[in-house]
């Protein structure tokens, strides 16, 4: 028989059925109706070419082909736990490689991820210079980005989708330009940055007014090193959590998930 083949699922059956010699107990273990696991058993012997259980006046008993697989079975599922527990172990659950903006590293994340590693004791960070790097290459765990929504991966928007016109307290009178900034139309500015975090530091440094994302600038208008010119507006970017299924399914990114949004 392949080993693709193998009807594990009626194996498991079984084994709960020898154990209790009792298809209504195996049943509720298993969570399934006995019916459901007279079948499977029924299935299993069809597949194997021989009779397991019998049935006496004393009750339900193994047969001789049942008994003499019964060990080997068990030793095999044994040793499909621990391959669990060692698929899990090499999670490397203490250690993260994320992808952010430098800039929204440094305003949000890197203060969330200090009181989420003082929680964990021993937590390692490893941080990619690249924020569109890609997830195999750089074997990430998590990216974040500023886009308009998950797209082919799994996410979670870790803020509302706002942006906010900010200036320091002393500033030109002037616009700072960014790749998405929606300046005002006919704006002339006197920057134009590259990036969001570009358009930020020139902001600090009082050289003009610009648009943001709010989580961008919360920290510096909460300091007092940024003023609101208008209330946030909606916007269509927001900065989300991304990661494949694979990774997203995993317990660590799970508990950092929990924790950021």
């Amino acid at each position: 028989m392949k080993r693709t083949h193998l009807p594990l699922n009626a194996l498991r059956v079984f084994d709960a059925a020898a154990r209790h010699l009792s298809f209504t107990r195996a049943a509720d273990e298993l969570a399934v109706t006995p019916a459901a696991v007279g079948q499977q058993i029924r299935a299993l012997e069809d597949v194997l070419g021989v009779v397991l259980f019998r049935r006496t006046p004393k009750g339900l008993e193994l047969t001789p082909e049942g008994t003499a697989g019964l060990d080997p079975l068990r030793e095999g599922f044994l040793r499909f736990e621990e391959s669990v527990e060692a698929m899990q172990a090499g999670q490397a659950s203490d250690r993260y490689t994320i992808a952010a903006p430098r800039e929204f590293f440094a305003e949000w994340l890197a203060p969330r991820l200090a009181r989420f590693q003082a929680g964990t004791p021993g937590i390692q960070y490893i941080l990619s210079a690249d924020e569109h790097a890609d997830f195999t290459e750089a074997n990430l765990d998590i990216a974040i980005r500023l886009v308009d929504g998950p797209g082919d991966l799994e996410g979670v928007q870790l803020a509302p989708a706002l942006r906010v016109t900010v200036a320091a307290p002393q500033h030109r009178d002037a616009w700072i330009d960014w790749p998405g900034a929606p300046l005002p139309d006919g704006t002339l500015p006197c920057v134009k940055a590259g990036s969001p975090g570009q358009a930020l530091a020139s902001a600090l440094a009082g050289m003009g007014r610009t648009i943001l994302p709010l989580p961008l600038a919360e920290s510096a208008l909460a300091q007092g090193r940024l003023q609101a010119l208008a209330e946030p507006e909606p916007a269509q970017r927001a900065y989300w959590l991304l990661a494949p299924a694979p990774q997203w399914r995993s317990r660590k990114v799970r508990a950092l998930v929990g924790f950021l949004s």
